[in-house]
């Protein structure tokens, strides 16, 4: 018997707590052929996207989430939830496969989730930088460049604060980020300024491949300026 790459996972709502289950992909069936410039994966079967699947929209209040949630709730916000997404919610559900479409409308509930839930910028960068490498897949460049715009500044937000630390994003990525994500919406010195930032560090970065990147970049900006 074939086994599908789709699955349901069994989650606990962040914030209700009521259970449900949303849609993932077994591990085994993700090949990713290759990442572009700014760590978009491009996957070797298009029909099988884990990022389609990374939020877990929970159908009865409506708040959306991903792993990189923390479980932590400010005073307060659970009442902005209440009053901002689960009192316009029309339960609806996003368990089953997704169009990239669909996909985008998760991010964007996660995005808005996140800013209500006031998690950390480096979850709301990830979280808009997904949403910008969907739009790019659709060529809507116009709206690519402002989820860019916008994961750009938390990255900055994220490295004011430091809050990066324990997580899997090092410093080096971090700044790379920033230097890669305002070269793509134009802003050339903040570009320079961040790469230049990762190369002070490459004595001491445990990331030479990072370092290899930005050397790359800053060559290119180089030879465009010229």
């Amino acid at each position: 018997m074939d086994i599908s790459p789709f699955y349901a996972k069994q989650f606990n709502c962040l914030n209700c707590q009521e259970k449900f289950a949303s849609t993932k992909i077994r591990s085994r069936f993700v090949r990713v052929t290759s990442h572009e410039s700014d760590f978009k994966p491009v996957y070797s079967n298009l029909d099988i996207n884990p990022l389609f699947y990374n939020v877990s929209v929970c159908p009865h209040c409506g708040f959306s989430f991903t792993d990189e949630f923390s479980p932590y709730f400010a005073p307060g916000t659970k009442e902005t939830i209440a009053s901002k997404i689960t009192a316009h919610w029309n339960h609806r559900s996003f368990s089953s496969t997704r169009t990239i479409e669909e996909a985008i409308e998760t991010y964007k509930l996660a995005y808005l989730s996140a800013l209500y839930k006031k998690e950390k910028p480096l979850s709301i960068a990830g979280i808009t930088l997904r949403i910008a490498w969907l739009y790019r897949d659709l060529h809507a460049d116009h709206e690519e460049t402002r989820f860019l715009s916008i994961a750009r500044n938390a990255y900055i937000d994220s490295y004011s604060t430091g809050d990066y630390a324990g997580t899997q994003m090092s410093e080096s990525r971090v700044l790379y980020l920033i230097g890669e994500l305002s070269w793509k919406i134009g802003d050339r010195e903040e570009a320079i300024r961040n790469f230049s930032r990762v190369l002070e560090q490459q004595r001491t970065s445990h990331e030479p491949k990072i370092v290899q990147m930005a050397k790359e970049r800053w060559q290119e900006i180089r030879e465009n300026i010229k």
